[in-house]
């Protein structure tokens, strides 16, 4: 195949593959099956790896792709993104309809009803591409409203979020080529639930709720991590030129939908207060069937001049406000209160409950939390509790209910003084909320343990679950993660459901886990309070897990986001003997325990660039890389801050913001002196 058969076909292979994705992650009407898709990508794979010259940012093989990330740099806003006020009553709401109507003097009212996504909000930005068309330059999180963190690495790896918009969708909404998109990251209760389980496992804390979820995962430093936790985007505000898209709120959304956004279908338009209370009682009962979080309703101004002539308070737009839905409960009957152990020895008690209907999902068990929890809601066995479900998937026990048809309970419950499991002393230290068993060989410890190591976000040996891990326990076949590494195929044949192809297929999956890397190893030992996101600092900054092993607190507290507690549990977990032993064996095994190390170079270090139009020999991801890898920053706005402005073919506004200003402007070969740390020429 010539290359120029070769990009014909890439190329025709790339546009059914963003067809498949519209049709699967913003409308919900998929096409194809999985397995076929799959097929698609994996050819669209083979001919890039066999034409690496023809590989573009925006192909849909480069979703995920790169090395994690070494932090987020902070970004400012084009504009800030406000808070809204906020209504819990029918009173509440008639108030602010009546000022809107006050302060719009002789302007026409009408709203926009939404439903309040229980998310991440977010801002992509949006500047030229080839032909016409518009690719994703950027995307921040809200941050403090005026500056955000750059995730756009991680937002590449969400689906629903196109990387390129071509020029006739551009034309069907009306819009140049540069502009900005607002909406919220959520994570669906399916994923939610799923990436719980998967926490559990590996023996961290379970996400409060979707939000937090969703929030977490888009702050993950690894994105293809990002990709496998499920989010959708869904778009709801449109900016050009820093403005509000002037055609008002409605024709926002109809722009959004044409640009190829996932927008929520659930909106209205509504003029009365009586027809937002009617949308707002139809979206609290459609709520528990919608599959995402929601927690209220947002009612905005429709139309732009109103909106203008409304204006802002210090916080938030008067043109807008937020309904907050209570939270859902129920009342059932606390029938016992169960403990589980985890990998760290952590004693976690659970409500078991009557099954009661709550939110639309039937529940039966509700968090604890701890043995304080417990005390202060002086709970008994046979107390009647109020199970609530706000913007929690996972049901909390919110108190005790006592009256006449709701008795007290009469068995008092005691936390117990030795593990469930392995019948030990348990302990609390000082300061500490949470009961531990401390014994090293507590088989509940030792099967979290594997199945933390064995999990997609740390070692990832698939095959390698409950009942296999269950069996090597039962068999004697392994006394520490590291005996993974000398497990035989013989030992593996003798185990249930374990022929000579499953043992292989295992084995394999375990000798590909010694390339996991640093990160993922310093998380399969299970250190106290040392996430994702802490494990990829320590690796970078350290390099090896001999230098962590010898590090001071000091030196470690040196770490981003690593302060004295993460420091002392570091510490203490490397000053245990078997510890260190663990980590030797795990060397001697062949796991891959280095990592390259974060380089330092402040060359650009206080310079801000705004970059603009078509680079000749470079995307703009690459140069704003190169930019934050020497010290600079990048924004997406030209302001007086501005240190220089790099233009390329078809810049738009912000070339002739930049002259206004008096910015300096560059071309590509200006960045590269800088970056070479020489004087642009002129």
């Amino acid at each position: 195949m010539t290359e120029r058969d070769a990009a014909k076909k890439i190329e025709k292979l790339r546009n059914e593959i963003r067809r498949h994705e519209h049709l699967y992650y913003v409308l919900d009407a998929p096409e194809i099956s999985d397995a076929e898709y799959d097929a698609l990508m994996n050819e669209l794979k083979k001919l890039e790896a066999a034409n690496p010259a023809l590989v573009t940012p925006d192909s849909p093989t480069q979703r995920v792709g790169g090395k994690p990330a070494e932090g987020f740099k902070k970004a400012q806003h084009s504009r800030p993104m406000l808070s809204l006020d906020n209504a819990y009553s029918q009173e509440e709401l008639a108030d602010w309809d009546r000022r809107v109507h006050e302060l719009a003097g002789n302007l026409p009212v009408e709203y926009t009803a939404e439903l309040k996504l229980d998310g991440l909000s977010v801002a992509l930005l949006y500047q030229p591409g080839p032909n016409g068309s518009a690719q994703l330059s950027s995307g921040l999180t809200r941050g403090d409203g005026q500056t955000g963190e750059d995730v756009t690495t991680n937002i590449r790896t969400i689906r629903s979020v196109p990387l390129t918009i071509p020029v006739e969708k551009l034309k069907k909404a009306k819009l140049p080529q540069e502009f900005e998109v607002r909406g919220e990251v959520v994570m669906p209760e399916k994923a939610f639930l799923r990436t719980n389980e998967q926490r559990e496992q590996e023996g961290l804390a379970a996400f409060v709720n979707p939000r937090n979820s969703a929030a977490g995962a888009v702050r993950t430093l690894d994105p293809s991590l990002v990709a496998n936790r499920g989010l959708v985007f869904f778009a709801y505000f449109l900016l050009v030129d820093g403005e509000y898209f002037a055609a008002g709120q409605t024709a926002t959304l109809d722009a959004l939908t044409a640009l190829g956004f996932r927008v929520n279908p659930h909106r209205e338009r509504v003029r009365t207060v009586e027809e937002m209370l009617k949308f707002i009682n139809d979206a609290e009962t459609r709520r528990a069937s919608l599959g995402y979080e929601i927690d209220g309703v947002v009612l905005k101004v429709n139309g732009h001049a109103t909106q203008q002539r409304l204006g802002y308070t210090g916080r938030a737009p008067r043109w807008a406000i937020a309904y907050k839905f209570t939270a859902q409960a129920a009342i059932s009957k606390l029938e016992d209160i169960m403990i589980t152990v985890g990998r760290s020895g952590k004693l976690t008690p659970t409500a078991m409950l009557t099954p009661v209907f709550v939110g639309g999902v039937t529940v039966s068990r509700a968090t604890l939390h701890n043995a304080d929890f417990i005390e202060r809601m002086g709970l008994k066995i046979g107390d009647w509790v109020r199970v609530e479900r706000g913007g929690d998937v996972i049901p909390k026990v919110a108190e005790v209910v006592h009256d006449a048809e709701h008795p007290r309970g009469t068995h008092k419950f005691s936390f117990p003084a030795n593990c469930p499991e392995c019948g030990n002393a348990v302990v609390r230290e000082e300061g500490e909320a949470d009961w531990r068993c401390v014994n090293a060989d507590c088989p509940a410890k030792l099967r979290e343990s594997l199945l933390h190591f064995a999990s997609r976000g740390v070692m990832n040996i698939e095959g390698l679950g409950e009942a296999a891990v269950a069996q090597l326990l039962e068999r004697g076949l392994v006394k520490s993660v590291a005996d993974l590494y000398s497990l035989s195929e013989e030992q593996l044949v003798g185990l249930e459901r374990f022929a000579e192809k499953s043992a292989r297929t295992l084995l394999n999956e375990i000798e590909r886990s010694k390339k996991a890397g640093l990160a993922r190893a310093i998380m399969g030992l299970g250190i106290r309070f040392v996430g994702e996101r802490t494990a990829e600092l320590l690796a970078q900054e350290f390099g090896s897990i001999d230098a962590i092993m010898s590090a001071s607190r000091e030196e470690l507290e040196r770490v981003e986001e690593v302060g004295p507690r993460i420091s002392e549990a570091i510490e203490d977990f490397f000053a245990r003997p078997a510890n260190r032993t663990l980590v030797q064996a795990l060397k001697d095994a062949g796991v891959n325990m280095t990592a390259q190390k974060k380089q330092r170079t402040t060359q650009l270090e206080g310079l801000t660039f705004v970059l603009t139009g078509t680079l000749p020999n470079m995307t703009r991801e690459e140069a704003k890389e190169k930019i934050e890898a020497v010290g600079g920053k990048t924004a997406g706005s030209v302001s007086k801050k501005t240190s220089y402005v790099v233009a390329g073919e078809e810049a738009g506004s912000k070339l002739d913001k930049a002259r206004e200003l008096k910015i300096p402007v560059i071309d590509e070969d200006g960045l590269k002196a800088l970056l070479q740390g020489k004087a642009p020429s002129k």
